[in-house]
């Protein structure tokens, strides 16, 4: 498609058209006081070639380093054949489908979708996917509210605090009260979850492993939830865990929500990202968004139909269950893309993470920093060590990023590692051999 900018001449026709003298009429409703009233003093516009020549300068600028940091975004190996295919124009522009009987092909990848998360949660089933883990966490705990007719809702102080963040947003606007749960030795209290589970409670929720890396205890939340008759909800933002860990499911999850950035998707400076809400059968008609079923056509052929749509643009406003608008597509395609091409092997993925991360935290540990938690983990896990900014920057300058500095959240001289697939024995090696002349 060309660009065909519009003339001085066509400016002044569409002026004459709605009924102004001037473009600035236009703005009259904004009052003055706020307006801009100095020139931007842009500088003078470029050829082609000259704006690739000064990106390029200033892209010679940036520097790659070698990168420790998890927290929710991972930097796992995304296959090549991934890039390839989502990048081909039917996948790349196709729309959300409005007409699903055209649509077989997205619906196809977005069954497939819901099929994998759900057999990796271990639940019923799945939606068309999220925006993000973070929403998604927000619509599962909506959704309980509205199952249970109850507002208060228990969430574990081990949550990601930008969860936790955008949860207090909805519950704000909900008419939720949104209680946070204690944390003892890295892992959520349990006694604290008990004493706080009673008859006004909605759910509890718990992240899986949470945010410092460490493994809850799934088990036990889930059989006092149960005794408290109160929706257990898991949230996991690390995908790739399950590959190795027991699904959600199996433990009596009866919501599983998160994010699957993990599986074909790159960091890319924090999104766009691709969360899921996976339940058990009886929530099937709460479950926000889209579901995609399969079945025969008049001709006896293999079709897909949007089988529920519980947002508002589709059914009666008073009957929607959330006003979320769309799904992840493509992202959802490149994860489907991703598990379809590694299959069984997602476990010895899922190992390596555990066998590198526990790689480097033994050679941290033997040069004198100190493991904060004891608890099981998985790919991410916290140290300590005095000076810890002084040492960050020092690595930092050596093109290394430890991880991420969890001052910010009460933990000072404290660290949250995180190491994947994508990370070798040999970068490992040097950013040991990098702490070991930083602290010398």
């Amino acid at each position: 498609m060309n660009f065909i900018a519009i003339t001085e001449e066509d400016r002044k026709h569409m002026l004459r058209e709605i009924g102004v003298n001037d473009i600035k009429d236009l703005f009259k409703d904004i009052p003055e006081n706020i307006r801009r009233a100095y020139s931007l003093e842009l500088p003078e516009a470029l050829s082609e070639i000259e704006v690739e020549k000064l990106l390029k300068k200033h892209a010679s600028g940036n520097t790659l380093p070698v990168s420790f940091v998890g927290a929710g975004v991972y930097q796992h190996q995304v296959p090549a054949v991934v890039d390839a295919l989502a990048s081909r124009s039917e996948f790349y522009t196709a729309y959300t489908p409005y007409q699903p009987e055209v649509s077989q092909g997205t619906l196809t990848a977005i069954f497939e979708f819901q099929t994998m998360i759900s057999n990796l949660t271990g639940m019923d089933a799945t939606n068309a996917s999220m925006y993000d883990g973070a929403t998604a966490l927000a619509e599962s705990v909506m959704m309980a509210s509205a199952h249970t007719k109850k507002n208060r809702i228990a969430v574990s102080g081990a949550l990601h605090p930008n969860y936790l963040h955008v949860l207090r947003t909805y519950a704000w606007a909900s008419d939720m009260e949104v209680v946070v749960v204690g944390m003892e030795n890295g892992v959520t209290s349990l006694t604290d979850m008990e004493n706080l589970l009673d008859d006004s409670m909605a759910a509890c929720v718990v992240q899986y492993p949470n945010f410092l890396g460490c493994i809850e205890d799934l088990s036990s939340f889930s059989k006092k939830a149960r005794e408290k008759n109160v929706l257990f909800i898991v949230a996991v933002n690390e995908m790739m865990c399950l590959g190795l860990l027991k699904p959600p499911g199996e433990f009596g999850a009866d919501i599983v929500c998160g994010e699957a950035q993990s599986f074909g998707n790159y960091p890319a400076f924090g999104g766009p990202m691709v969360g899921f809400i996976s339940v058990r059968k009886e929530f099937l008609r709460k479950i926000p968004g889209r579901l995609v079923g399969k079945t025969t056509d008049v001709d006896g052929k293999e079709a897909y139909v949007l089988t529920l749509q519980t947002r508002e643009q589709h059914i009666r406003r008073e009957k929607a269950t959330s006003n979320i608008c769309t799904n992840e597509g493509l992202m959802a395609l490149r994860s489907v893309m991703y598990l379809s091409l590694i299959g069984p092997r997602l476990t010895d993925i899922a190992r390596l993470n555990h066998s590198l991360a526990s790689y480097l935290k033994s050679g941290l540990l033997s040069m004198g920093f100190t493991a904060v938690f004891q608890a099981p983990f998985f790919n991410e896990f916290v140290i300590k060590k005095n000076n810890m900014n002084i040492l960050y920057e020092k690595l930092k300058s050596d093109g290394f990023i430890l991880g991420l500095n969890l001052e910010a959240y009460g933990m000072k001289d404290c660290m949250l590692v995180c190491v994947t697939e994508y990370r070798t024995r040999d970068e490992i090696d040097s950013l040991l051999s990098a702490c070991k002349k930083a602290i010398s």
